[in-house]
C-alpha cells in the first residue's frame, strides 16, 4: 500500500507504517479541535471513497490525534446559515458520514478527547469503538436548540437502544468513556496513550481474511438492520451463495477437507 492514499488540507489516508493493509483516515484540523466545517466534511467524503476502492487497504482506522477525535460540527459556519442552506449542508454532511459507515472494510474509531455531536455520529459510521480513559462522547445538540443532524437519531438508538439514545439526545450531556463503554456505545477502553494501537490491532486481525466475505457480512448486518427480519434474512441468503463464486470460497472450503479449520491463505478475491 501507499504511503498516502489521498491528502487533503484538514483528511489524509495513511498506511499504519507496521501493518500492512491497515489504513489510517486521519483528520486533522488541530485548531479547530477537528470540527466538521464543509471543508473536512468534504475531505472525509473523499478519504471514505480512497480507502473504499484502493485493493490494498484491507482495514480502516479513524482517528484525530491525541487531543480530539471531533468536537463536534463547526457552529461558527452553520450558526447564520437559512433553512434552505442548511438543506444542502446537512445533506453534505450526512452524505460524507455515510460514506464512511459504507466502507465495505471492518473501520475502526479511535477517539481521544472529545466525540460530539458529528464526531460521535462520526464515530458511530465505525463497526468498532476504541476510546481512552478521559474520552467524551454525546449528542449536545439540543443545548443549541436542534437535533442531531448527521445520524444521531437513527444510528444511536440502533447501537445503544432507544431508551438510552433518547436519553443521550434529550439531555445533551457528556459520556465519560466507562459509561460509554457500560452502555454499548464504545467497545473497548484503553488508557489515553494505547487509543491508536489498540485500535489498530482489533482491526489489523481482519487483514488477512477474506476481503469479499468480510465486505459481505458487514453490509449483510448493517442492511439487515435497516429491514425487517425476513427481508434481512434474503440479503444474507443472496450474500451467502454470491460468495460461492469467489476464489476465497473454493480456497477455505478446500483447505477445511484437507487440512482442518483456520489454515485457509486467503487471497481477497
Amino acid at each position: 500500500m501507499k504511503k498516502v492514499c489521498n491528502v487533503g488540507e484538514f483528511v489524509r489516508v495513511e498506511a499504519d507504517p507496521e501493518n500492512p493493509g491497515v489504513a489510517v483516515i486521519r483528520i486533522d484540523r488541530p485548531k479547530a479541535l477537528n470540527a466538521l466545517n464543509g471543508q473536512v466534511t468534504q475531505e472525509i467524503a473523499e478519504a471514505a471513497a480512497a480507502a473504499s476502492a484502493d485493493p490494498a487497504v484491507r482495514a480502516v482506522v479513524l482517528y484525530g490525534g491525541e487531543r480530539a477525535f471531533v468536537a463536534g460540527a463547526d457552529i461558527k459556519e452553520m450558526a447564520d446559515l437559512t433553512h434552505a442552506q442548511m438543506l444542502e449542508y446537512s445533506r453534505a454532511l450526512q452524505n460524507a458520514l455515510t460514506a464512511v459507515a459504507r466502507i465495505p472494510k471492518p473501520v475502526v474509531a479511535a477517539i481521544s478527547g472529545y466525540a460530539l455531536g458529528g464526531g460521535c455520529e462520526l464515530a458511530l459510521c465505525a463497526d468498532f469503538r476504541v476510546a481512552g480513559t478521559k474520552a467524551k462522547l454525546g449528542q449536545p445538540e439540543i443545548q443549541l436548540g436542534v437535533i442531531p443532524g448527521a445520524g444521531g437519531t437513527q444510528r444511536l438508538p440502533r447501537l445503544v437502544g432507544p431508551a438510552k439514545a433518547k436519553d443521550l439526545v434529550f439531555s445533551g450531556r457528556h459520556v465519560r468513556s466507562d459509561e460509554a463503554r457500560e452502555i454499548g456505545l464504545v467497545d473497548e477502553v484503553v488508557a489515553d496513550e494505547e487509543v491508536y494501537s489498540a485500535a489498530v490491532a482489533l482491526v489489523a486481525k481482519y487483514v488477512d481474511g477474506p476481503a469479499v466475505a468480510l465486505a459481505a457480512a458487514k453490509e449483510a448486518i448493517d442492511r439487515g438492520l435497516e429491514t425487517d427480519l425476513d427481508t434481512g434474512l434474503e440479503i444474507e441468503r443472496l450474500h451467502f451463495s454470491g460468495l460461492f463464486s469467489t476464489e476465497d470460497q473454493k480456497t477455505g472450503m478446500r483447505s477445511f477437507v484437507e487440512q482442518g479449520p483456520g489454515k485457509a491463505t486467503f487471497n481477497g478475491r
